[in-house]
């Protein structure tokens, strides 16, 4: 089959086909803990949140890329909504070794919630039996907001230095 033929198929195939190559690669993710309902949950994250979230992986690039990356926009479904992520987009866009570290670096971020939060029971994204990372719809959302002002500050400082750097007329 060819890419294209791949791309407009119907999403039942596309799964299919995706759950073949993953099993045929050896790439299937490992199994994430299990963690029972009543201990964990997946919580809507603020800016802040995310902003502290970022500032305990800081030193940890490949768990940062891992974060913002889930500031993308996401498949919402469900009651209440999630938003789903492909562990295998995930893994091709932050150009990861395997689904081991992008679940590792998915690990970090929860850990690093917990630690902002003070909270233990508290979970920044679950997994799926299908090769999904699942967050809340807020969190993306915070994600993408933090990375925007990020993008705003940098333009600024540019933006300030470069009319500092400029002569005197």
């Amino acid at each position: 089959m060819t890419a294209e033929q791949i791309r407009n198929a119907p999403a039942a195939v596309r799964q299919w086909i995706e759950q073949e190559v993953i099993s045929s690669l050896g790439l299937t993710p490992r199994a994430p803990v299990t963690i029972p309902p009543q201990a964990s949950h997946l919580v809507a994250c603020s800016v802040e949140d995310v902003a502290g979230v970022l500032e305990h992986v800081r030193g940890v690039l490949p768990a940062v890329n891992v974060l913002l990356e889930l500031g993308r926009p996401g498949i919402s479904f469900g009651q209440p909504a999630v938003m789903t992520f492909r562990l295998m987009d995930i893994l091709h866009h932050t150009r990861l070794h395997d689904v081991g570290e992008v679940i590792t670096c998915l690990e970090m971020i929860n850990q690093a919630l917990v630690e902002v939060k003070r909270d233990p029971s508290v979970r920044f994204c679950g997994f799926d039996n299908e090769g999904h990372c699942l967050i809340a719809p807020p969190t993306q959302a915070s994600i993408a907001t933090l990375w925007q002002n990020m993008m705003e500050r940098q333009q600024a400082g540019q933006r300030a230095a470069a009319g500092l750097a400029a002569p005197a007329a």
